[in-house]
């Protein structure tokens, strides 16, 4: 960015900034870069005269991968209000902001708009709409998309595939992946591990499976994504040794193969093993990042390991200069509530530089019921419902621990505050996989 400023400098300069090609470049580089800054690209962006198309492109682009994707919306509204016409490359962007902000509504407006601009046949566009259904859990409409095309290509057929496998449609996903081959449309390497990881996502151990025995009927060369897409499955799904072979046998490894098999391990309580895994990445010199640490703090949650947790948590700015995110707070809150530190849970909550969400104060308030602290549980139940105000299970949490304290009075006194405001705790919900 520092180097970019000297040239938005000399741009100025040298009267270059008012040609919009040039500016559209520097614009692009702030948006859409690692190093980028969105804010200085929206300046450039507000100081243009007349932006063009791949202007107002760039930056709902780069919104709509950002943490507020809102704002892709609302500048489409804006580019709509000004006269200037989206394009084929306008609309994919915004859906995925759409989907992103889990807006059905926007998403479906957005839709009328395309077909007003005949685009609803674009290849690249349908691409958008059947991932944007698909992603927001309305896979009929995602299906109608599919079905709308004339001519469909390898992208189209992985991204509809991948929709009913993330959305437990098993049996559809495996239909439709039969057709695809029946049809002739070859799958490559990264398009099985696009299916993959909607395998992992959504618990489709037998469309994985299948497509692991295509891989090697067909020899495809399982690379470092492939691989790591193939262990990753088989982790989230439980079939921890398959996972484990393969990692083992992968020529090649990055931090997400190693990450993995680390959460994989962490998640169904192989503690020992993703302890182990962890250590030998260190000895390998491999930088883990956020989510290794998130992976292996849950390990130590599942065996109660608090003074490896803590120490692991510490190394992680002290020895990686990785700044905590509100995940690990969560983590390290849930390790500490558990053996019954629970003031000082709630002092490291007190430090973090976000604000704490309803996870974070639901792990110290669960710490707080298992060892009695009324005191502590109090203030958490509060500042719970700041957050989500309709979240009236923590009042039953709270007066059951009124009760087990014997403050009758506390009792009756909450639960007629839940009487008069006609709360209700809300039910819980489990998922089961009614296709195995």
């Amino acid at each position: 960015m520092d180097h970019l400023k000297q040239i938005h400098a000399q741009m100025i300069i040298s009267g270059r900034i008012s040609d919009n090609f040039a500016a559209s470049r520097i614009m692009s580089f702030c948006a859409l870069s690692d190093s980028g800054d969105i804010a200085y690209a929206r300046k450039l962006f507000e100081n243009t005269q007349e932006p063009n198309s791949f202007m107002w492109n760039t930056i709902i682009r780069a919104y709509s991968g950002s943490p507020n994707p809102s704002n892709a919306i609302f500048l489409y509204a804006r580019m709509r209000k000004e006269g200037a016409p989206p394009g084929n490359h306008t609309f994919p962007f915004l859906l995925k902001a759409c989907t992103k902000y889990h807006s059905l509504s926007s998403g479906i407006q957005v839709h009328g708009h395309v077909i007003k601009h005949g685009f609803d046949l674009d290849i690249y566009v349908a691409n958008g709409l059947i991932r944007f259904y698909g992603g927001c859990g309305s896979i009929f409409d995602a299906r109608r998309v599919f079905d709308e095309i004339p001519e469909r290509n390898l992208i189209i057929w992985t991204t509809m595939v991948s929709g009913y496998a993330q959305n437990f449609c098993s049996n559809e996903a495996l239909m439709l992946f039969d057709e695809m081959i029946v049809e002739g449309v070859k799958p490559n390497g990264p398009t099985l591990a696009s299916v993959l990881s909607a395998c992992a996502r959504s618990g489709g151990l037998e469309l994985g499976e299948r497509i692991h025995v295509f891989i090697q009927e067909k020899g495809i060369e399982v690379e470092v994504i492939l691989g790591t897409a193939l262990v990753d499955m088989y982790a989230k799904n439980g079939v921890i040794s398959t996972a484990r072979k393969l990692f083992d046998g992968m020529p090649e490894r990055n931090i997400v193969t190693w990450n993995a098999m680390i959460c994989g391990l962490a998640m169904h309580g192989y503690v020992e093993d993703a302890l182990k895994l962890f250590h030998e990445l260190e000895r390998d010199e491999i930088a883990p990042n956020d989510i290794t640490f998130v992976g292996v703090l849950s390990a130590c949650c599942h065996a109660g390991l608090v003074e490896v947790g803590s120490e692991i948590f510490y190394s992680m700015r002290r020895v990686y200069g990785i700044e905590p995110k509100i995940e690990h707070y969560g983590c390290i809150v849930d390790l500490l509530g558990r053996v019954g530190r629970v003031m000082e849970a709630e002092e490291l909550i007190r430090g973090m530089k976000w604000k704490a969400d309803v996870v974070v104060l639901g792990a110290l308030l669960a710490g707080c019921k298992n060892h009695g602290n009324v005191e502590i549980a109090e203030r958490v139940v509060k500042a719970m419902l700041e957050l989500e105000p309709n979240n009236h299970g923590v009042y039953v949490v709270l007066s059951n621990m009124y009760a087990e304290a014997a403050r009758w009075e506390d009792v009756v006194r909450l639960r007629k505050v839940m009487r008069d405001e006609g709360l209700k705790k809300i039910p819980g919900w489990s998922l089961v996989d009614g296709d195995r």
